[in-house]
């Protein structure tokens, strides 16, 4: 009987129509003798080899946050003993966060908000010295199609609440007026629906740009804040339902300001007595942001700030920015990582 020879094949294999597509497509070429060997991993040794082949990254801050990253989620799945279900139960709900997201809403930043996610985010790169209006979260339903209003006029149509006159003035920190700051506003209506939420919508409502003056005085009309539900039709309500927590906002009015050489500052205001206002789903209250709203019963003064008649809620508050100079002074001290990682001065951090 004759035997069978194996013998091994040295020659170059064809390459495949669909490797090259993928390579002419812009897929890495990366030489393979420069990465680990990554045969025969355990839970062990799994977590350093995923870095060591994201160690070629040419971009510093990149391969610092992804190393962190792989470092910190290898760690959860192993200190919680991660099921396959639960994985799967996770990757399901992620997909349907993104499915659920669309030009006018914004599930991943829910679901940022109700991680807290989004309000530590906001607190470590928003840092304000004393006398600085404090930031918040921006939420999830801020749009692209503000439209811009007059000095004095409403964000709002006619019937959307009570009626409320917004006034206040926006200095730097030396107590000068910002002119030309453009002040980006929304709220819900009397209903607690934002303009987005309604089927239909044709264009926004509860929502503009003001522009201040040269002197930084700014006002406007709008309504009344109300309590109002966080989307809870899609899954992070969902989530919320199962960890037994509420899904209410305390009544704000939502303000941006944007004025070339100054911080981009999102912020917003609330009200005292409001019954979500220590409990609120994204964590967004700030002590400093509370502002008491006086009601009105003066017809003459109602129909001076265009209402038919009284009453009408009065809401004054200013707004103090930063400079983007004065900005980058507050951000060094608590985004010290960042900066160490794209100044090529990681050594200097003592991470865990």
């Amino acid at each position: 009987m004759t035997a069978t020879v194996h013998t091994s094949i040295s020659k170059p294999k064809k390459v495949s129509r669909a490797y090259q597509e993928a390579i002419d497509g812009g897929a890495p070429d990366i030489d393979v003798s420069l990465l680990p060997n990554l045969t025969d991993l355990s839970a062990d040794s799994l977590t350093d080899n995923v870095i060591a082949i994201n160690s070629l990254c040419e971009n510093p801050r990149l391969k610092f946050v992804m190393e962190r990253l792989v470092k910190h989620l290898h760690a959860f799945t192993k200190e919680v003993g991660l099921t396959t279900e639960e994985w799967m139960t996770a990757i399901e709900f992620l997909t349907k966060t993104g499915q659920t997201c669309s030009d006018i809403r914004q599930e991943f930043i829910l679901l940022s908000d109700i991680f807290g996610l989004s309000a530590l985010v906001d607190t470590l790169n928003n840092p304000k010295p004393a006398g600085a209006t404090e930031v918040t979260v921006l939420g999830p339903f801020e749009t692209n199609d503000c439209k811009d209003i007059p000095m004095g006029q409403s964000i709002a149509s006619e019937g959307k609440g009570e009626p409320m006159w917004v006034s206040g003035r926006v200095t730097d920190m030396q107590g000068k007026g910002v002119g030309g700051c453009v002040i980006e506003t929304w709220e819900t209506d009397e209903e607690g629906f934002y303009d987005t939420q309604y089927e239909g919508r044709v264009e926004p409502d509860c929502r503009g740009k003001i522009t201040t003056a040269p002197d930084g005085t700014y006002e406007f009309q709008a309504v009344l804040p109300v309590i109002y539900p966080i989307p809870s039709d899609g899954p992070v309500g969902a989530l919320l339902r199962k960890l037994n927590r509420h899904v209410f906002r305390p009544s704000h009015l939502h303000m941006t300001f944007t004025k070339p050489g100054f911080e981009h500052l999102v912020t917003a205001l609330y009200f005292p007595g409001d019954k979500y206002l220590s409990s609120d789903a994204v964590f967004g209250v700030k002590s400093s942001l509370v502002t008491e709203v006086t009601e009105i019963h003066d017809d003459e003064l109602a129909k001076k700030r265009g209402f038919k008649s009284g009453p009408f809620y009065d809401l004054h508050r200013d707004f103090v920015i930063l400079t983007t100079e004065e900005a980058e002074v507050e951000k060094r001290k608590t985004l010290a990582p960042y900066y160490a990682s794209i100044e090529g001065r990681l050594a200097e951090l003592q991470l865990d």
